[in-house]
């Protein structure tokens, strides 16, 4: 991953020692062949668990976990931050706090889209205090699939999320790891 830490260090911004935008490579603006590569990296790290569905949230998720459920060759779904007049009314609901945002949403995913036995792979763009992550676990729980693991593109190994998910047992694979975002600088592990 080589080629996704450089990239990063030529079109991301600091924002903070806390915050790093990635809008010109996942999050606004999307490259497609680096997601495809990261997604073929995905696949190739959690192929062998017989994974039956990728779950994301949307929307800076979604390219990413396209891409892998394409080279893993099964479904997609990203759960919804608002309900809209089309959103199933039998769905999954958590209410979470996003890092980023600075809000509390709710996430929904239909009841339809998730079944028991299913094996769920979860692909996240920018891991931060991982509560986005956690309300989905739930929600997987919830529905009666077993979540396999957990895809970071970016883990901010700084703050918790991630290492706290590991510690529940979690098998998690992240592509990048940031240690710092001190004086307006990228440091990777």
């Amino acid at each position: 991953m080589e080629l996704f830490k450089q990239r990063i260090l030529e079109q991301a911004t600091v924002v903070s020692d806390q915050v790093i935008r990635l809008d010109a490579l996942l999050n606004h603006q999307v490259d497609p062949l680096l997601v495809m590569e990261l997604g073929r990296e995905f696949a190739a790290r959690f192929r062998e668990l017989g994974v039956t569905k990728v779950l994301t949230m949307e929307s800076s998720g979604i390219s990413l976990a396209f891409a892998t459920a394409l080279d893993l060759g099964v479904p997609m779904v990203f759960a919804r931050r608002k309900k809209t007049l089309t959103t199933d009314s039998d769905a999954y609901c958590e209410r979470v706090p996003s890092f980023t945002k600075g809000i509390v949403t709710d996430i929904l995913v239909s009841k339809s889209m998730l079944s028991p036995g299913e094996r769920v792979l979860l692909i996240d763009d920018i891991m931060a205090n991982g509560d986005a992550a956690r309300g989905l676990m739930r929600i997987i729980e919830r529905s009666g699939a077993e979540l396999v693991g957990l895809g970071i593109a970016v883990e901010k190994s700084f703050q918790a999320g991630a290492r706290t998910i590991r510690e529940s047992g979690v098998r998690v694979e992240s592509l990048v790891r940031i240690k710092s975002l001190a004086d307006g600088g990228i440091q990777f592990e």
